[in-house]
C-alpha cells in the first residue's frame, strides 16, 4: 500500500483541507497509516498532478484562502484497483520488542519504564478510538450501524485499532509483570 491509497480512503467522505486530511490522519487512519501532514500535502499535490484529486479554492474573509480536496473518477478507479490487488501481509518492525528481545543481557529498568509508557499510550488510543465509534455510529447500536449505516469503513478499521492497542497494551502490562518479577527474584538469590 502506498500513502496515495490512504490518503485516497480518506477523502472518501467528502472534502477536506490539506489541514482538515491531517486531522483525519490523527484519529481515524492512524491506527494503520501513519504520515506526517508535510507528506501528506505532498502527496496531495501528486494526486492532483496526476488526476486522482480535484482542488478547488475556498475565499475566507478573515483567514486565508484554503483549497478543499475531493477524489475523482479517476480515483475512484484506482482505489478500485488497488482493492482488488491481493494484500500483502503485515511485518512488525519495532525498537521496543528488539529491546525486549535482549531483556536477558540488559537492565531491564529502563525497559520496564518503556513498557508502560507504550501501555499507556495503547490506554489512550483505546480511549480515542472508543469515541471515534460512538462518533460514528451516533445514536444506533452497533450491530444495526454496521447492518445498515451509509459508510462503514472507518468503523471496521476502528475497531481493528482498538483490537490492535488492547493487545499492544496487555502484552506490554504483561512484559513488565514478567520483568519485574524476574527482577525481585534476582534480587533476593
Amino acid at each position: 500500500m502506498a500513502l496515495r491509497h490512504a490518503v485516497l480512503a480518506a477523502l472518501l467522505d467528502g472534502e477536506l483541507s490539506g489541514y482538515q486530511l491531517a486531522k483525519a490522519f490523527d484519529v481515524g487512519v492512524a491506527n494503520f497509516w501513519y504520515a506526517q501532514p508535510q507528506q501528506l500535502y505532498a502527496e496531495l499535490t501528486r494526486l492532483q498532478q496526476q488526476g486522482l484529486v480535484a482542488g478547488r479554492e475556498v475565499v475566507q474573509e478573515s483567514r486565508p484562502n484554503k483549497r478543499l480536496f475531493h477524489v475523482t473518477d479517476a480515483g475512484l478507479a484506482e482505489l478500485e484497483d488497488f482493492t482488488a490487488a491481493s494484500a500483502r501481509p503485515v511485518f512488525v518492525r519495532d525498537d521496543l520488542m528488539v529491546k525486549v528481545q535482549a531483556a536477558d543481557s540488559v537492565d531491564t529498568a529502563t525497559l520496564i519504564d518503556q513498557l508502560t509508557e507504550r501501555a499507556e499510550i495503547a490506554r489512550a488510543r483505546i480511549e480515542l478510538f472508543e469515541a471515534l465509534l460512538r462518533r460514528l455510529r451516533g445514536d444506533r447500536s452497533e450491530e444495526d450501524f454496521l447492518r445498515h449505516g451509509d459508510r462503514i469503513g472507518p468503523y471496521l478499521t476502528c475497531l481493528r485499532g482498538i483490537a490492535f492497542e488492547q493487545e499492544n497494551r496487555d502484552w506490554c502490562l504483561r512484559t513488565v509483570a514478567v520483568l519485574e518479577e524476574r527482577r525481585h527474584t534476582r534480587a533476593r538469590n
